[in-house]
């Protein structure tokens, strides 16, 4: 039964890490949303999440990145890859990465734009979670609506209108909104009633993950720290916990897991642990999919429902991607001053990005797997070393995190040459057009970020103030924009031109180093009224 109905610019469908931050992007810019949530409480599971660095920064601007370190793993506890042939054997390889603090001391004298403002952070679930839910409760642009689930949406002449009814009542509601977003996950609703299909990489693969406790030491042997342990086709990734673990492992069809998971998974490893409490199981694939289209009208698809990886993949930084570019863009449209390439170019940039990020994924599973076909044919140690030494190579560094470059979008002013993409094993600063500004600090110590405006924000390197006009033109359009003058020379030393236009999501937009004969061709662009 419908009792009701209520109105919002933007109705988010989930609460989760993506949901939560798109409708805190929102409110950053001054739109409200209701946001509903089929859940009543936080998830309680043992896992670890982790933000990466580049996440870390976008949650900075929100006001967030330090309450989430309040309750983050230790930022002295560092991280460990071990690759084994058997628990019960020297590992092949062990990689090591450094802590949170010992990376704050790498980078505190480098100031040449190729350290991050933020370290990576790992967390648990349900603290962040936490974090997150309570920063929706205190915002008072958000209206969240716990134990309401989504079921339907129709679109008329009149607007988009959602279904939604509260799971404790049975009471239904109708929410008339401008826009919807589709946070809801990898079962989407939201994809389901807009038919968007996805597109799988390959066929799909059943795999299990496993959550048990267990104090067998030799889980342990290799280093103190978070550790992911390679070893007889199975992934084991420490929590929070000391003794506790998650096992990430491909199913055959001969392998039941519901009759006895822990026995299934002690003999993947080789049946050298000690007793394991089962803490929790979970079935999935991995189609490794991405969804074909973004966008049906005024619906999104963020996070999950838009596409879906694998557990020890970092998916959630290609979801708060999503989120914050998808946040400012809707904030935009509904404050009056965009057109309507801007909320098309949601999909022509987060889209090539999860296309690229699933890539990545490939070849690191791809490696997994090769790992444990070639253990099981009895290759030298030696041997698979140095397959993984050149593999780990490849696949770790900060550049594909801090590098990527919105190369086929609308709203970015593209030059007629320069990379692609800026990904490496380091971050290479560079002002290029669609790319992360590098960053900076400035002379009195503060982070050159952190001087960025809400909207855009024009930084100013000329002699004599000459981007001015651009500001002028700018506000006499109703678009928001800070003039940023600048004389810090390290500013000046690696940013390469004297002219930046930076969006709210730190990306560059425009770049020059003399002002252009019509400022006016630049903010049609960039607002999304026009294409070059």
């Amino acid at each position: 039964m419908t009792t009701s109905t209520l109105r919002t610019p933007v109705l988010v469908v989930g609460a989760g890490t993506v949901g939560a931050i798109l409708a805190l992007e929102l409110a950053h810019h001054g739109v409200a949303s209701i946001v509903v949530e089929r859940g009543t409480g936080l998830p309680r599971r043992p896992d670890v999440g982790f933000l990466d660095g580049r996440s870390m920064e976008l949650l900075r601007r929100l006001g967030l990145a330090t309450k989430i370190r309040r309750n983050g793993v230790d930022p002295d506890s560092a991280t460990n890859v071990v690759w084994s042939q058997g628990l019960d054997q020297p590992p092949v390889l062990v990689a090591q990465y450094p802590s949170i603090n010992q990376l704050r001391g790498r980078y505190a004298t480098v100031n040449d734009g190729s350290a991050p403002v933020e370290q990576h952070q790992q967390i648990s679930e349900t603290h962040l979670a936490r974090h997150l839910r309570d920063a929706l409760h205190d915002e008072k642009l958000v209206d969240l609506r716990e134990g309401w689930t989504f079921t339907d949406l129709r679109v008329d002449s009149e607007g988009t209108s959602a279904t939604v009814m509260d799971v404790r009542t049975g009471t239904g509601s109708v929410i008339k909104a401008d826009y919807i977003a589709g946070c809801d996950g990898a079962q989407s609703t939201v994809r389901r009633c807009i038919e968007v299909s996805m597109d799988e990489l390959q066929p799909p693969a059943q795999y299990c993950s496993v959550s048990f406790r267990n104090r067998d030491l030799s889980l342990w042997s290799h280093g103190p720290g978070l550790s992911t342990v390679i070893v007889g086709g199975v992934a084991l990734v420490s929590r929070e916990e000391r003794d506790t673990w998650v096992g990430h492992f491909r199913m055959t069809p001969d392998e039941p897991v519901t009759a006895d998971p822990i026995a299934l998974l002690h003999r993947r490893i080789g049946g050298c642990l000690g007793t394991s409490e089962l803490l929790g199981v979970t079935q999935w694939d991995d189609a490794l999919a991405v969804a074909e289209t973004y966008r049906r009208g005024s619906v999104f698809l963020l996070g999950e429902a838009a596409h879906r990886f694998h557990p020890i993949g970092n998916t959630v930084a290609t979801g708060i991607g999503d989120a914050v570019d998808l946040g400012w863009k809707l904030a935009a449209t509904l404050n009056g001053w965009a057109g309507s390439l801007l909320l098309d170019s949601y999909e022509l940039e987060r889209r090539p990005r999860a296309l690229m990020d699933r890539e990545l994924l490939a070849r690191q599973l791809e490696t997994l797997r090769r790992f444990s076909r070639l253990v099981d044919a009895g290759a030298p140690r030696e041997f698979l070393a140095g397959i993984l030494q050149q593999e780990t190579r490849l696949l770790d560094g900060l550049g594909f995190r801090f590098g990527g470059r919105y190369t086929s979008s609308s709203v970015i002013w593209h030059e007629r040459s320069g990379p692609s993409n800026l990904h490496g094993p380091t971050i290479t600063p560079s002002t290029w057009p669609g790319g992360r500004a590098p960053a900076v600090r400035l002379t009195d110590g503060s982070q050159l970020f952190d001087c960025f405006g809400k909207q855009f924000t024009l930084v100013d390197l000329t002699d004599d103030a000459a981007g001015r006009d651009l500001v002028t033109a700018a506000r006499s359009r109703g678009i928001p924009m800070l003039h940023l003058p600048l004389t810090d020379a390290s500013v000046r030393a690696c940013w390469d031109r004297r002219l930046v236009l930076l969006r709210p999501d730190q990306c560059i937009a425009w770049r020059d180093d003399v002002a252009p004969e019509r400022w006016h061709d630049v903010l049609d662009l960039v607002s999304g009224h026009k294409t070059t």
